[in-house]
């Protein structure tokens, strides 16, 4: 059976992880966070947080991707942890609800700015989503030297976009603006800031395609969190210097009103070219790394063999990747019905990621118990303070999806429980890991 290839260079590792982070929330929380934070240093400083939580969970995930090093990232974490059913679960949830839900989220993004550039319909969104996610796949199925080239130089326009609206935005110089938002609720701003962060721990699933993994894991995840973190500082910075705190907290497009000022509404289309490109950004990297869980899945699995397949003449698991485009696309056309597609798909995904996120936390405890002889190049600092942050972080996030989610929780969570027959049926006989 062919196994995954060590083509990935840290730079290549880094624009996935950078093409994941930065995509269109950035250009869309940015105005939730200031509606909740009551002041502009609360603003500057829950960002600055954000960026060190996600370090915090990095460094966590430092020591599983170094010392476990696999295509199936967290999958693999878990089955070594808990044993067959609980990665069984997880895989599941990521083939059905986590990595699906995000790309037909971001395909919705895409959807509704490319009808607005185009002046179609809008209920013609879904189309033009659906009709992305099977151009990025079979992109990605050609092998992962093209899914990456692609990634780079997308990863590369939206950090040059973005720097060009920071440095834009320094120019302006207007009088004082009106400070006030409303009242400060830090937990409704850093479940934004969060949301806008999330996709860093995607790194952990490119682990056994990097080369030198436990040389190279640390520095990339650690130089991918320090570039977004002061990419979405400075660019908040920006905005409430252009629009004030009242204004960036009223704004329903806060970018682009930005730029309506430097450059009138020529800068406003700029803005919505970048957010279709960052949206285009993120699903490519999305669907590498969603893949690569069906891959891992396929191959433990003797009932799910044709996922394990990994196509030597490409380098990619194409089986994996058809069925996640499959999945995706069924998900686009469920949200196209509720006609709040983008909602549905953050609701729908968010309380099942931070159950199994909090489960990989816990998963680095348990390891060192069973395991503790294993070579572990990156080893957490502060053990066990670190691990038991995170944790407390998840559990505090999971709470909190349920308190802003809705309907598309329920869902989620219901696709989740009908996994549990099908592991059952899949794993029987196979005995915990």
């Amino acid at each position: 059976m062919q196994t995954p290839v060590r083509t990935l260079s840290s730079f290549d590792a880094v624009a996935i992880i950078i093409g994941i982070v930065i995509g269109a929330g950035i250009f869309k929380t940015p105005s939730m966070v200031a509606a909740h934070s009551g002041s502009m240093s609360a603003v500057v400083l829950f960002w600055i947080f954000g960026g060190v939580i996600s370090l915090v969970g990095a460094l966590c995930y430092a020591e599983l991707a170094t010392a476990y090093p696999d295509a199936g990232g967290d999958y693999h974490f878990l089955r070594r942890a808990f044993g067959n059913r609980t990665a069984f679960l997880f895989a599941w949830a990521r083939m059905t609800v986590i990595q699906t839900g995000s790309i037909a989220m971001l395909a919705f993004i895409l959807g509704d700015y490319t009808a607005a550039a185009l002046g179609t319909n809008a209920a013609s969104s879904w189309q033009y989503a659906a009709l992305v996610v099977i151009v990025l796949t079979l992109l990605n199925t050609a092998g992962i030297r093209q899914g990456t080239r692609a990634q780079n130089v997308l990863t590369g326009m939206i950090v040059l976009g973005l720097l060009f609206v920071v440095v834009a935005g320094l120019s302006l110089s207007y009088p004082a603006l009106p400070t006030g938002s409303g009242p400060a609720v830090p937990g409704k701003a850093m479940v934004f800031v969060l949301l806008t962060y999330g996709g860093w721990n995607e790194a952990a699933y490119i682990s056994a395609e990097i080369r030198q993994p436990k040389r190279n894991m640390t520095r990339v995840l650690l130089i991918s969190i320090a570039i977004i973190t002061a990419i979405y500082v400075a660019a908040n910075l920006v905005f409430l210097k252009g629009l004030g705190l009242a204004g960036t907290a009223r704004s329903e497009t806060v970018a682009a009103d930005l730029m309506r000022l430097v450059m009138g509404e020529n800068g406003a289309r700029f803005i919505s070219g970048l957010i279709v490109l960052a949206a285009v950004s993120t699903m490519n990297a999305v669907i590498i790394t969603g893949a690569r869980t069906n891959y891992a899945l396929g191959r433990d699995f003797p009932l799910l063999r044709p996922l394990g397949k990994w196509q030597a003449r490409s380098s990619a698991p194409v089986n994996a990747l058809l069925l996640q485009c499959a999945i995706a696309i069924a998900l686009v056309a469920l949200g196209a019905l509720t006609r709040s597609g983008f909602t549905t798909m953050v609701e729908y995904t968010a309380p099942v990621f931070w159950f199994f996120f909090l489960l990989v936390g816990i998963s680095l405890f348990v390891l060192r118990r069973k395991d503790p002889g294993r070579e572990r190049p990156f080893r957490v600092p502060l053990y066990p303070l670190t691990p038991v942050l995170f944790c407390i972080f998840c559990v505090y996030m999971f709470q909190a999806s349920f308190t802003y989610a809705g309907i598309g929780a329920v869902a989620g969570l219901g696709v989740l429980l009908a996994g549990v027959p099908v592991m059952e049926l899949t794993v029987r006989g196979e005995g915990d890991f």
